[in-house]
């Protein structure tokens, strides 16, 4: 089974648009944990010490699928972040 872990990087509260992407990153998990992947999302502070030095992400919010930054800045949606993951398997 192929593992995928999805971070969503933004500010702590978070804002309307990192709620936004954090949301469309779970539905984009759970469709495909419904075929069979396991998926973990996370949600990651931008200010925090440990996730500037694991990413350098300026902007938010952004997404990092195993470990890699796909995307900051924008909010997705939930076609593009699946997308994002199928492209990761």
């Amino acid at each position: 089974m192929k593992e995928l872990k999805v971070e969503v990087i933004g500010v702590n509260p978070p804002c309307a648009r990192c709620k936004k992407t954090e949301e469309n990153a779970r539905k984009a998990a759970m469709k495909l944990s419904s075929e069979g992947y396991k998926v973990e999302v996370a949600k990651l502070n931008i200010t925090a010490k440990e996730t500037i030095a694991k990413y350098g992400v300026l902007l938010s919010p952004a997404i990092a699928i195993n470990g890699t930054v796909k995307i900051m800045g924008k909010v997705l949606d939930v076609g593009v972040i699946e997308r994002l993951l199928r492209q990761a398997v």
